[in-house]
């Protein structure tokens, strides 16, 4: 099977790519936990990139800017791949919390 996503994707669009991508590549499908550790350690990685590229952030003697862009994706490969092991539609699911938090009022400090 080719593995190719679809010109204007839909949220539903990327989460299938991403189901396809993991099978054909041989990755974790199953193990929920590992899943959301790895997702942790890529949301470090782009937090990591920000801190770097950021006119305060510092880099110490052999360390590389990291590419947020690349983080950002990788993110939401994990973000994607941790909905469809839990069976949920993250346009749904999110349709469904902004609708709550349309109602909500917000405090800013």
């Amino acid at each position: 099977m080719t593995l190719e996503l679809k010109q204007n994707p839909t949220l539903k669009d990327f989460q299938d790519y991403v189901m396809q991508m993991k099978q054909e590549r041989g990755f974790n499908l199953t193990d929920k936990f590992y899943e959301c550790c790895l997702l942790a350690e890529e949301c470090g990685e782009l937090i990591s990139a920000i801190r770097k590229t950021s006119k305060n952030g510092s880099i110490g003697s052999g360390s590389v800017a990291g590419n947020v862009k690349e983080e950002l994706a990788d993110v939401f490969i994990y973000l994607c791949s941790l909905a469809n092991m839990h069976n949920i539609d993250l346009e749904e699911a999110f349709r469904e919390k902004e609708e709550k938090n349309k109602s909500r009022v917000w405090k800013r400090l």
